[in-house]
This record gives structure tokens, C-alpha cells and sequence, in this order.
């Protein structure tokens, strides 16, 4: 399960960012809570978020470009370096008192600014660190696993947090962790990078990206279901206030405790993916995971009782991070290497670039109707998109399939000896 860990670079990262990345669910959390304590506005929680978000959506793809055409290793330190710097100012300002709404936008869009290179640089590097092909998706489940751990202890601490010392503590804590993941990636051995290719316009390279992603089936239909569940399902994390404090009569704690719930259960599936061996099955799985995030946000709407809103919780935070993960590690096989960062800022755009969209339509839907009824829709729609997903699952397997035979996937194939599953 862990065998990604034995490659020094990948141990290096996974415990840093580890550490960073809790100090990143403290932010958001704090942050959400600070909107709404200011506001009492559930347009504002989607504004917010909107923001925050929009500025991936606009300029990941311009970032994948330079993915592809620089070192990922220092486009990381510089992005790390960056989000240091704007959890440093949330904390001032909130610290002493002078912190607004204003602050709060201006700064979530500069971090939007950031995670549009960094995201797409973050995802590419992973196969630079894992130097063999056949433990990249061990190294991606585990990676999500981090990022789900950091999301269930994140929120919890920050609800006490929030309770005794304030939002201030969480984005100084925040700013603090980002010296961990600094550290581990400027302790990185690395190979010399190749000399450069020459390179056509910038506006050449992404219309060759979005050509190679419009033309393969496998990648378009993925990151076209990505998207749809992030712009209908995954802005429910925006209306988490409102179900905490109104829905559910409860206050910081409660809030610590849903969000700490919905690490659990994607804890629990990134596990279920790291201890597969192979990537086999992957697409049958991402159907399931869909199913299940979308059912769970349905049944969720309709709980008024804190223990069961929490179980509940705890099946979509597992369904949203096993389609999220299975997404990634089907793109990242099939991919060409010399458009993989073009294809990751894509993957970028489709996950959380459709998430400033979902948040101010989840804020401006539940201002009027309810939250509840925001994230029940939102339920319904992403059911509706992984049957459409299911049906087309048998062509999308069979032009994988070639893909497959030459990278050794699939060797019986390749070497004549009989017929294999035709799972994806």
C-alpha cells in the first residue's frame, strides 16, 4: 500500500506536504466561518468561493503550458512561496482586528492566481518523483489520502480552534506550515532536467492541448464528468455553515465534526485505492464512486439529526475523493508525456475550475431556496451525469485499450497469449 513511499522524493513531499496541507484545511475552514460570522449571507459564502476559485478556471490552462515548458520542481517552490505569503496576510489582518469581506475576496483571488500554476506543476510532478511507471498510481492514491488525512484532522482542530482563539490563529498556523513542504521540496535530489525543446507560441501549445483532450474519448468524457460533479456536487462545502448553524441548530464544533466526517470517508477510499496494483477496473470504479457522492449529498439534504448527517458525510466525502482520484490516475496513464501538464491544467480546470461557478450558483440558489434543497439538485445532477458516464464506459474502454497493450497494462495482449478482461 505504501510502496510509492520507498522513492526518496515521493517519502519527501508526501510528509511535508502532509504537514502544509493541514494548515490549508485550517484556512479554509476559518475562512468560511469568517465569511459567514461577518455576513450571516449565504450569497457571500458562494461569492466568496467564487472568487477564490474563478481564477484557476481562467488561467490553469495558460499554466499547464508552462508545465510543459519549464521545471516543475521551481514553479512549485515559487507557488509554495507565494501561498506562504497570502496566508501571512489573512492572518494579519485578522489578528488585528481590521480584516473585511474586501480583504477576504482580494486575497482568495490571489490564492485562485496561485493554485492556477500550482495545481497542474503539483500533479505533472508526481511522475518525476516516482521514477517507476508502475507505482505512479500507488504515488496518487496515497497523495490523495494526504490531502484527505489533512481534511479530516484540518477541520476538527479548526472548529476548536475558531471556538477559543479565533480565525487568526488558523491562518497564522496556515502560514507557518508552508515551511514544511519549502523544506522538503529544496532537500529533493533530482535528475538534470533535458535541454529544452524548441517551442512554438504559447497560444499554438494550448490549442495542441485542447485538441488532444477534444480528439480522445477516454480523457474527454472523464474530465467532462469531473466537471459536471464539480459545478452540481462539489460546492456543497460552501453551504456547510448553513447546514451546520441552521439545519442543524449547532455552531463551530458541528461544523468541524461534518467537514471531519467527510475526511473520514476519504481517507477510507483513498486506502481502497493505494492498496490496488494496478489500474485495471479504474473506470467501474469512478461509476460507483459518482453513484455514491451523488446519492450521499441527496440523503444528506434530508437529515435534521446531527449523527446521522454525519455518516452521511462520511459516504460522500468517500465517493467525491474515489471519483476525484480514479479521474487522476486514468488521466495520468493515458496521457501523452509531453502534454501532461497542458492535460493536468484541464483536470484542473475541470475540478476545481468549475467550482467557483458551483459555489455562486450553490450561494445564489441557496439564498433563495434553501440549502437543502441547493445540495439535493446538486445530488440529482451528478447522478444523472455518471449514468450518462456508465453508458458510454464500454467504447471509452476499448480505445483505452491500445494504450493499455503498449505501456505493458495489458501484457497478454500485447504478446498474443489470450484474451484479457475488458475492464478499464
Amino acid at each position: 500500500m505504501g510502496r510509492a513511499l520507498l522513492h526518496r522524493n515521493y517519502r519527501l513531499f508526501f510528509f511535508g506536504q502532509g504537514i502544509s496541507l493541514i494548515g490549508t484545511w485550517l484556512t479554509r475552514v476559518a475562512t468560511s466561518w469568517l465569511v459567514y460570522r461577518l455576513t450571516d449571507s449565504a450569497l457571500m459564502l458562494g461569492l466568496v468561493g467564487f472568487v477564490g476559485q474563478i481564477p484557476t478556471f481562467l488561467l490553469a490552462p495558460f499554466g499547464g503550458v508552462l508545465v510543459d515548458r519549464s521545471s516543475r520542481h521551481r514553479m512549485l517552490v515559487v507557488t509554495q512561496v507565494l501561498a506562504m505569503v497570502q496566508s501571512a496576510l489573512l492572518a494579519f489582518f485578522s489578528l488585528t482586528h481590521t480584516i473585511t469581506v474586501a480583504h477576504v475576496l482580494v486575497l482568495s483571488a490571489f490564492q485562485g492566481i496561485i493554485n492556477a500554476f500550482d495545481t497542474p506543476a503539483r500533479q505533472a510532478f508526481v511522475v518525476e518523483m516516482v521514477e517507476d511507471r508502475a507505482d505512479l498510481a500507488n504515488a496518487i492514491a496515497l497523495n490523495s489520502s494526504m490531502v484527505n488525512a489533512a481534511r479530516l484532522l484540518g477541520p476538527s482542530v479548526a472548529g476548536v480552534l475558531i471556538a477559543a482563539v479565533g480565525e487568526g490563529t488558523c491562518f497564522l498556523i496556515d502560514a507557518i506550515s508552508y515551511l514544511a513542504v519549502l523544506a522538503s521540496l529544496l532537500m529533493m535530489r533530482l535528475r538534470p532536467a533535458a535541454p529544452a525543446a524548441a517551442r512554438s507560441r504559447i497560444l499554438a501549445d494550448l490549442g495542441e492541448g485542447l485538441r488532444y483532450v477534444a480528439s480522445f474519448a477516454p480523457v474527454r468524457a472523464i474530465l467532462l464528468l469531473l466537471a459536471l460533479v464539480s459545478l452540481a456536487g462539489v460546492p456543497y462545502t460552501v453551504l456547510m455553515p448553513i447546514f451546520a448553524a441552521r439545519v442543524l441548530g449547532g455552531g463551530p464544533h458541528s461544523l468541524g465534526l461534518l467537514m471531519g466526517a467527510s475526511g473520514i470517508g476519504a481517507v477510507a477510499g483513498a486506502l481502497l485505492l493505494a492498496s490496488r496494483r494496478s489500474v485495471l477496473g479504474l473506470g467501474r470504479m469512478l461509476v460507483i464512486a459518482g453513484a455514491l457522492f451523488g446519492a450521499g449529498l441527496v440523503a444528506f439534504s434530508f437529515s435534521k439529526w446531527l449523527p446521522v448527517s454525519i455518516v452521511l458525510m462520511v459516504v460522500v466525502g468517500g465517493g467525491m475523493m474515489v471519483q476525484m482520484a480514479a479521474s487522476n490516475t486514468l488521466l495520468q496513464t493515458l496521457v501523452d508525456e509531453d502534454k501532461r501538464g497542458r492535460v493536468m491544467s484541464f483536470y484542473t480546470m475541470a475540478f476545481f475550475g468549475m467550482a467557483p461557478f458551483g459555489s455562486l450558483s450553490a450561494g445564489w440558489l441557496g439564498a433563495r431556496v434553501g440549502a437543502p434543497m441547493t445540495v439535493r439538485l446538486g445530488g440529482f445532477v451528478t447522478l444523472v451525469g455518471v449514468a450518462i458516464f456508465l453508458r458510454k464506459l464500454p467504447a471509452l474502454r476499448r480505445a483505452a485499450r491500445p494504450i493499455y497493450v503498449r505501456l505493458g497494462i495489458l501484457p497478454e495482449i500485447a504478446s498474443g497469449l489470450g484474451q484479457t478482461t475488458n475492464k478499464q
